[in-house]
């Protein structure tokens, strides 16, 4: 294990700064399986073996050796340094990238996960839990496609910049926007 990893790739600073990949990361300071690391972040092996997928393929993550349990090869890793340091010639890019990137369908799945993730992750023996849920069908012609996720992008930046003070209670805001398929039966 390196003691410092400069990234200087988009794609690695990227892989990087989801806070999913930081804490999978943090435990693989020491060698370990992501059934192990699920465990410990009370997590699905699947899902951590998908972020341990992403780290692997940016070189952030080594496998260090392999086993078999039960039949089954099981993967042990590492992370490939104790600390990451970006390159300053990065910052500033990884935001344009992140905005072409909420336009695709893989950040929509991303998204619809980490909601998921969040609503099961609720006490629903609370007294309250106040939540909203708003589901519509809005059609737009091909020609104002364009202005109109331009007016949903402002009024949300809107709400965002409005009620987005480190006072009061904290709530997440996800909006999902994407071509309807066609009717299920």
């Amino acid at each position: 294990m390196r003691d410092v990893l400069y990234l200087e790739q988009i794609e690695q600073a990227e892989a990087l700064l989801k806070p999913q990949r930081i804490e999978v990361l943090r435990q693989l300071a020491e060698p370990r399986t992501c059934t192990e690391v699920a465990a410990r972040l009370e997590q699905t092996p699947q899902r951590v073996y998908y972020h341990v997928k992403q780290l692997v393929a940016a070189g952030l993550v080594e496998l260090v050796r392999e086993r078999k349990v039960r039949g089954i090869t099981e993967g042990i890793y590492q992370a490939a340094a104790r600390s990451y340091w970006l390159s300053p010639r990065l910052v500033g890019r990884i935001g344009l990238r992140r905005a072409r990137d909420e336009l695709s369908l893989g950040y929509l799945l991303d998204l619809m996960e980490e909601v998921q993730a969040d609503i099961a992750a609720l006490d629903r023996a609370a007294p309250e839990l106040p939540s909203v849920g708003v589901s519509g069908e809005i059609r737009v012609p091909a020609e104002q496609r364009q202005q109109f996720l331009h007016d949903l992008q402002t009024a949300l930046q809107d709400l965002f910049t409005r009620y987005g003070g480190a006072e009061g209670d904290a709530f997440k805001l996800a909006v999902a926007c994407y071509p309807k398929g066609n009717d299920r039966d």
